[in-house]
């Protein structure tokens, strides 16, 4: 059953009922769901799809010419075209008066192959395809490969495209279709941990408990996810053993260049270099406050990936705990107490793709430009103070709490996030709380009379059109 990603199905739809030539580019991390996303489009339409291999020149050439050829010249004679140059010259003839469809998943294998394919195409869609009935799909999962040698402007193919799709992982809200038979509470847990990855969470077992599916995911050696992350990195990057000590240092909680070049023991520059290695293929991300630009010297990195994030923190240490067999107990003694604390920044996340919904976004104060987190100096307390997440548009700020604990949210901290808003001279103020527990009697009695409060509990969350 194919669920979710609505909004790139609609969009691609509207592309194929104009009959006019399309160049579609999808990228995005493996294991995201672009070749179910295309498989899906490609459903019941005129098309041909190719997923290229690491191979030789030779192999794709064969591959291709075989998906082609199937579609387009059934039981030809020649079940191979002699080059490239010969099958863009029959889909050139194909293509004219027939509206089809060509989609060659994981790209950048055929062009390694072929380097000179890049060029290729962008000759006939100049000089040929751009007045055709063609529609085109290049697909990549090497991140930096789509953006650099596809879509950037060195690229032969730089500005050929008519749309461009990078596929992200599923958020909570739309995770959720994917885990019937758990309790809200739950699903945001294998949320977190699966970071919401369609292939991931399509591994999640009704019929078990939430333990046990983490349990039998991460903590066994036979597990779905056991190496998922030490494997993906081979895949993505050379010489990976750098690159796993940073993602750990990241995990472990150093998030400034100096404290995960120590934590590593590499030098700053090199250590620098890596992360935005990292940075490119979408693990890593850079934040500043959001008050400030891009260039602010308070850089903070954080892994953009929450299984890898999971993982590093809490498989990683203990491989040889698990791989002796005592994973099941590690998790239910180590692990399991700590996913409350795990579920912080997860919980912040979610209360963001909340403020997105449509059914909530406009019902908003104001409408929300960037949104991000804040912190800085408290110059009266002379103490340092951060904001889960805060949006500025003109004269008008937000100011959001987001609390995933056990027990109800009491009057401290909402007086908390009040005091933190009067840091900021801004005269249109607003503030929301997100509690997973609710909120105490008092609360509600306090602040009944503040229209400029919000208080939204993850019940209430989990029922955003009510």
């Amino acid at each position: 059953m194919f669920i979710g990603r609505d909004r790139e199905l609609e969009k691609l739809e509207q592309a194929y009922q104009k009959g006019e030539f399309e160049f579609a580019v999808f990228y995005g991390r493996r294991r995201i769901g672009k070749t179910t996303l295309i498989r899906q489009f490609l459903r019941e339409k005129d098309s041909i799809y190719y997923m290229a291999i690491e191979g030789t020149l030779q192999d794709n050439l064969a591959g291709l010419s075989r998906a082609v050829l199937a579609q387009t010249a059934p039981g030809s004679a020649s079940p191979v075209f002699r080059d490239f140059a010969s099958l863009l010259e029959h889909i050139d003839q194909i293509c004219q008066t027939r509206r089809i469809i060509l989609a060659i998943d994981e790209y950048p294998y055929l062009a390694a192959s072929y380097p000179a394919i890049s060029s290729m195409l962008q000759s006939h869609i100049d000089q040929c395809w751009k007045d055709s009935k063609l529609f085109l799909i290049l697909c990549g999962s090497s991140m930096s490969f789509m953006e650099n040698q596809v879509l950037g402007y060195k690229s032969p193919l730089y500005g050929r495209r008519t749309s461009q799709f990078r596929i992200r992982p599923f958020t909570y809200f739309e995770s959720k279709a994917m885990l019937s038979g758990f309790s809200d509470e739950e699903k945001a847990i294998l949320y977190g941990v699966t970071g919401g990855v369609p292939e991931y969470l399509s591994r999640i077992r009704p019929d078990r408990s939430l333990d046990d599916n983490i349990s039998q995911l991460f903590f066994d050696e036979s597990g779905r996810l056991f190496e998922e992350p030490s494997n993906l990195l081979k895949q993505e990057l050379r010489e990976p053993a750098t690159y796993q000590s940073i993602i750990s240092a990241i995990a472990g909680g150093a998030s400034r260049l100096n404290e995960i070049a120590t934590a590593t023991g590499l030098e700053t520059s090199g250590c620098s270099s890596q992360l935005n290695s990292l940075i490119s293929i979408g693990l890593v991300r850079k934040e500043t406050p959001i008050t400030e630009s891009a260039s602010s010297r308070r850089t903070l990195y954080r892994l953009s990936d929450n299984m890898f994030l999971f993982w590093y923190r809490f498989v990683r240490p203990n491989l040889s705990t698990i791989a002796s067999g005592m994973g099941e107990a590690l998790y239910y003694m180590a692990v399991k107490p700590r996913l409350g604390d795990f579920m912080g920044s997860i919980f912040e996340e979610i209360c963001r793709q909340y403020l997105f919904l449509p059914e909530v976004y406009t019902s908003l104060p104001f409408f929300l430009g960037n949104i991000g987190r804040w912190w800085g100096s408290n110059p009266v307390k002379k103490c340092q103070e951060e904001i889960d997440l805060m949006s500025v548009q003109g004269h008008s700020v937000l100011f959001c709490e987001c609390k995933w604990r056990g027990e109800k949210v009491g009057v401290d901290t909402v007086e908390t996030l009040l005091e933190r808003g009067e840091l900021f001279s801004y005269p249109d103020k607003w503030y929301i709380i997100f509690s997973k527990s609710g909120f105490q009697d008092a609360v509600y009695e306090q602040y009944k009379g503040n229209s400029h409060l919000r208080l939204i509990s993850f019940e209430e969350m989990n029922r955003p059109s009510a």
